[in-house]
């Protein structure tokens, strides 16, 4: 199973990430691996999982990842707080009109 998620970092940021294995193993390797953790978590821990989706392939997974990284800090705390209707709104307030899908004049 693979897995796309939103951590929060011990200074209040936020790193999104993507997984094709187990979501608490990849999570203990940003808190504890220096090897293995990301260079933006390396130095933001102690990290915690605040947002979790489940994919039934890693490419639909690094996918989300990507669409995720691309979003504000206000449209990220929206879709951790599950507010999906917020969603729409905050994509428009950025340039972005998601019933189109191009930006907006």
């Amino acid at each position: 199973m693979a897995w796309t998620y939103i951590l929060r970092c011990n200074d209040g940021c936020f790193y999104t990430g993507s997984t094709n294995g187990d979501l608490d193993a990849r999570v203990w390797q940003h808190n504890h691996d220096d090897e293995l953790a990301a260079n933006f978590t390396r130095v933001r821990r102690p990290v915690v999982v605040v947002y979790a989706e489940k994919f039934d392939t890693v490419d639909a997974a690094f996918f989300r990842e990507k669409q995720i990284q691309g979003w504000s800090r206000a449209k990220k705390i929206a879709l951790i707080e599950q507010r999906g209707e917020d969603l729409p709104r905050l994509s428009r307030s950025s340039g972005w009109d998601a019933s189109t899908g191009s930006a907006t004049q």
